[in-house]
């Protein structure tokens, strides 16, 4: 009986299939007879998630409604359906399930990846199979025909399926229960709105919160300094006092009492210069790699996120979603055997410092289920290199070069402290002389650093002559959260907590959210309204600021719940801990909610007004952008996905979707094309091979074509 390989998505599906010689079939690939499948076998796939959690009305009709008197949401067992749109794929999975005796779970090694697979097999009735794991880190041919040849049993599978699915049904109480509890609650304020909360969501906007709260309450104080240009004999150079005042008046009563001009003449008591080195950067992790293009390019964490699957799939790198930045001797070695070829990928050609592996990189007690995100072995021809987007590109050489910088030279510098006396007041400089640039030279981001200007010879007791004066500055805010910041702070968040104890705890799971789903919630509190992004900087909105001080003070803005539930999540994964034990502490802590909420609530003054939320019957009172270019009569208004006439009752058709290639069509260009019949150049189009590219929109005909600059 053919054995059935399960793949999370279909193009992880045809990697597999790219190691085999497959015939095709609609919804499902068969693999021919051959040494690893003899009689040949089935590979099928979901599409995400195939099945999910029934909605709360499906438990009890009380619970279609939301009112308070129907909470809290607690069914006695949890119930799981074939998820909208889905239905086709899942009959075609079930039929195969349900036909073999041995099934392959082959979904991605992780958490979620457990959950989808046993999700679906258990939705499809299949019973009594034997279940096999497929554990690889990478999707190239080798690795998927030596993963397939050494299947792992699933008992480790199934500890992390408890753990997702528990994960999964904590979530759905506190989303449930949560978001109508304080929606209605507000509702009842005069906040007309729908306020989501979630387990991780609700700390993370919070941080968010307090960060503005921070940058909005800063009074800038100003104080001063004294500092001093010095001229000797071979060049000029910088100094500064050891004095920070925030009165005037005591800075120039400091010099006053060692009768310093602005010219007065100062002699070099010492000059110390030590020799230091910095060693390469450690390998990247998803957060790393996140972090460092959202810095670089301003790229969304979400959007390095789907790039990097993008590029796993096209077999180009190892398994995105790891926290690790290590690896093991056996990834060393492919990567110390092709050296210079991944450094002629970069054109950056070096020798090589050493081929000793280092425990800064390579350490196997350090790599769990995931190693360190490295490049593949295969190798980019130049045409593939070549088709490869702008961020695609700008990810893939970020790796090669993070794991090239593992064998070159440190770099090498010279730190020089020069202390310069003026009438006994000392005067401390220190400067940085590059001896040699090392690792840094493969990346070219150092450029762009902050230039250091090396310091002049200096010699003890050497006489200079000074320009001195009093510098005013003044104490700035501390700065707003970007992207890349958030996906940090989320990580790290165990310094901002005051307990100790909860810190610990915060510090062992790392914080807020996981390495896979970090950037998916920054986009779900940004798609509920909740903070806005603008030019990379994030920022809190009002209706962010109403559930914030809705939640203060209650466990629910606390980044150190959410910490304890995932401590108690991964003694689950290792099989130390129940699901039933945890889901009721979740029931605990939602009926906690519905008995202390209400009364905080009335006893927290909101007043931010949110402007009102846009009914089903708006699209009659929006206001015209143009009038219509095809029925002349009617005029093109805004919907909420797309623009149309006015006159379509009267039967207008002319329409224009609100995105096009992924690029979002304002009320201004589409006021363009119906009045000129073109908009200006337009920014940022991305093709379905993800090339972004510019060009003009024109309507020809009724319809947006696109319309590119002759040279």
């Amino acid at each position: 009986m053919k054995p059935v390989i399960l793949a999370e998505k279909p193009s992880q599906a045809k990697a597999y299939a790219d190691a085999f010689k497959v015939k095709r079939h609609e919804g499902y690939l068969e693999i021919q007879p051959c040494p690893i499948f003899p009689e040949g076998a089935y590979i099928t796939w979901g599409i995400g998630h195939l099945v999910e959690l029934k909605e709360p009305k499906a438990y009890d009709p009380k619970w279609n409604k939301w009112s308070l008197a129907s909470l809290p949401i607690l069914p006695e067992k949890y119930e799981f359906q074939i998820a909208k749109g889905k239905f086709k794929q899942f009959s075609v999975v079930k039929k195969l399930l349900k036909a073999t005796d041995t099934v392959i779970n082959a979904c991605d090694v992780d958490r979620e990846g457990s959950n989808i697979f046993y999700s679906i097999y258990n939705q499809s009735g299949a019973r009594g199979q034997t279940i096999k794991r497929l554990w690889i880190n990478s999707l190239e041919i080798e690795e998927v025909l030596k993963g397939f040849s050494n299947l792992q049993d699933n008992r480790k599978d199934l500890l992390l399926y408890d753990e997702a699915k528990a994960r999964q049904i904590s979530d759905w109480l506190v989303g449930m229960n949560g978001s109508r509890l304080y929606s209605l609650l507000l509702q009842g304020q005069g906040i007309k709105e729908v306020f989501p909360i979630g387990r991780v969501q609700s700390p993370t906007i919070f941080l968010i919160y307090q960060r503005q709260l921070e940058i909005e309450q800063f009074v800038s104080e100003p104080f001063y300094e004294i500092e001093a240009t010095f001229h000797a004999e071979k060049g000029a150079y910088k100094g500064k006092a050891k004095a920070k005042e925030s009165k005037k008046e005591k800075i120039q009563a400091l010099l006053s009492n060692h009768y310093i001009q602005p010219n007065s003449p100062g002699v070099i008591t010492s000059v110390e210069k030590v020799d230091k080195r910095t060693p390469p950067p450690q390998l990247h992790s998803l957060s790393t790699l996140q972090a460092t293009a959202n810095r670089l390019w301003k790229t969304s964490p979400a959007d390095v996120l789907k790039t990097m699957q993008g590029l796993y799939e096209k077999k180009l790198v190892s398994y995105p979603r790891t926290d690790a930045r290590h690896i093991t001797p056996n990834e060393f070695s492919y990567i110390a055997a092709q050296v210079s070829a991944y450094q002629q990928i970069i054109g950056l050609p070096f020798e090589v410092a050493s081929l000793v592996p280092k425990k800064r990189y390579v350490d196997s007690s350090k790599v769990q289920e995931h190693y360190a995100i490295i490049p593949t072995k295969k190798l980019p021809t130049p045409a593939k290199l070549g088709g490869l987007s702008i961020l695609e590109r700008n990810l893939y050489e970020e790796i090669v070069r993070t794991t090239l910088a593992m064998f070159h030279s440190d770099y090498l510098y010279t730190e020089t402290k020069v202390t310069t006396d003026v009438n006994g007041l000392p005067f401390f400089t220190t400067g940085k002389t590059e001896r040699d640039q090392g690792w840094k030279a493969l990346f070219t981001r150092s450029s762009k650093e902050k230039e250091e200007h090396p310091l002049p010879p200096l010699q003890e007791k050497e006489k200079v002559e000074s320009e001195i004066g009093i510098k005013e500055g003044k104490t700035m805010p501390p700065k707003p959260y970007t992207e890349g910041q958030l996906i940090a702070m989320m990580k790290t968040c165990g310094k901002l907590v005051e307990d100790k104890l909860e810190t610990e705890i915060l510090k062992e799971v790392e914080g807020l959210g996981t390495e896979a789903t970090r950037s998916g919630i920054i986009e779900t509190i940004k798609r509920h309204g909740y903070i806005s992004v603008s030019k990379n900087i994030v920022s809190i909105t009002d209706k962010g600021r109403v559930l914030c001080q809705a939640i203060e003070g209650n466990l629910l803005a606390s980044p150190s719940m959410t910490a304890k539930w995932e401590t108690y999540l991964r003694k689950i994964g290792n099989g130390e801990g129940s699901m039933d034990r945890f889901l009721g502490s979740i029931a605990k802590f939602i009926q906690s909610l519905m008995d202390e909420v209400p009364n905080q609530l009335n006893t927290k003054q909101i007043n931010i007004k949110l402007a009102p939320r846009a009914s089903k019957f708006d699209k009659f009172k929006r206001d015209p952008i143009v009038a219509c270019p095809k029925c002349q009569k009617g005029s093109i208004i805004a919907h909420k996905n797309f623009y149309g006439c006015t006159e379509y009752k009267n039967g207008c058709t002319q329409t224009f979707n609100g995105y096009f290639l992924k690029k979002k069509i304002t009320p201004s260009q589409i006021k363009l094309l119906c009045t000129k019949g073109k908009t200006n150049i337009i920014k940022g189009f991305e093709a379905e091979n993800g090339q972004k590219f510019d060009a003009s929109l024109a309507l020809v005909e009724g319809k947006i074509k696109l319309e590119f600059k002759k040279e």
